[in-house]
């Protein structure tokens, strides 16, 4: 029989050290809220081609001004002659398109169609983003504060919410961006429209997100860390805005995504029916408006247009859609 080995006490004592490496190299790491929903977005391939469609007309939009400057295009410059005299219409097949107008030109006066798209793309998204922030804003403080306090509070606000989805949104904006156009507030032209625009669109949307935030405050104002704010004495606005609202972003954040595409729609709208952003700027609206004239006998021009709000607002429904999913997986 042999003799049971014995070790020293230097290798004694590294036997320890050696397990607690082993179970270091075996731990399984923690991932916040923030990285679990990433990895489950990253999973949904056509939320991804909608995101970076997102991305790429962002940069665009903020990259229009520069980039007119830097190739020298001017969205109003007048080319005559591309335009047929006799039919007022664009020289050659399919709007005029060549390799200098590769979206062809507009009826009429010549203008570049792409360049009046990447202008015009700058404008949908001022206005949408703007509106959406506005109207989340607006919407997140009176939904939370109707949820956390309820009682007299929350029938006043609700009561309120009710009022201003009884308003016929779209005839209200015609008739207050038709008064005015002239100006007002000290602003006028571009300036004028622009806020105009973004004042009624999110001004009077915030009560559909002030709904959603309201019922998800009912649920998490009886969670056990609300519990535990009140027993430590903070007071309401502590735990609406460092509480409850943290854990309100994710659906503020889809639903701001979803939002976006249905401002985008509007402000077209409105200057498809000649109240909304002015010409000469261009606007997507705006060019859809020009083109009824000509679909007949240059559908070019409208489809153009069309085709941009189309993928916009397409891409901003997908790229909801997948931040939904990731940010609530009971959603699936």
């Amino acid at each position: 029989m042999t003799a049971p080995i014995e070790t020293t006490g230097a290798a004694a004592e590294t036997q320890p050290e050696a397990a607690l490496a082993g179970a270091e190299k075996g731990r399984i790491e923690g991932r916040s809220l923030g990285q679990i929903a990433w990895s489950r977005f990253k999973k949904d391939k056509v939320a991804v081609t909608g995101g970076a469609i997102v991305v790429v007309l962002v940069l665009l939009a903020i990259l229009s001004r520069p980039i007119q400057a830097v190739f020298g295009l001017d969205p109003n410059a007048f080319h005559q002659d591309l335009i047929d005299p006799n039919t007022s219409l664009p020289n050659g097949a399919w709007g005029g398109m060549s390799a200098d107008h590769p979206l062809g030109v507009d009826p009429k006066f010549g203008r570049d169609i792409a360049t009046r798209i990447l202008e015009g793309s700058w404008v949908s998204l001022v206005v949408a983003f703007g509106a959406t922030i506005l109207s989340n804003v607006i919407g997140a403080i009176m939904g939370v504060v109707a949820g956390y306090y309820g009682g007299r509070v929350d029938t006043i606000i609700s009561r309120l919410m009710d009022t201003f989805l009884a308003f016929p949104l779209l005839l209200f904006a015609i008739a207050i961006s038709a008064t005015l156009q002239g100006g007002a507030f000290g602003l006028t032209g571009l300036p004028l429209h622009l806020s105009v625009l973004i004042f009624i669109i999110g001004f009077f949307n915030w009560p559909y997100l002030g709904r959603i935030v309201r019922g998800q405050t009912l649920a998490l104002r009886e969670r056990e860390f609300v519990d535990a704010s009140r027993g430590m004495g903070a007071r309401g606005p502590y735990i609406l805005f460092r509480e409850l609202m943290p854990n309100l972003v994710g659906p503020i954040i889809v639903y701001s995504t979803l939002l976006i595409p249905t401002n985008i729609l509007f402000e077209a709208s409105l200057s498809f029916l000649g109240v909304g952003i002015q010409p000469p700027q261009a606007s997507w609206g705006g060019m859809l408006r020009e083109a009824v004239t000509f679909y007949e006998v240059d559908p070019q021009y409208m489809i153009v247009p069309g085709l941009a709000i189309f993928v916009t607002v397409l891409a901003f429904n997908l790229l909801g859609d997948g931040l939904r999913d990731a940010l609530d997986p009971r959603s699936r």
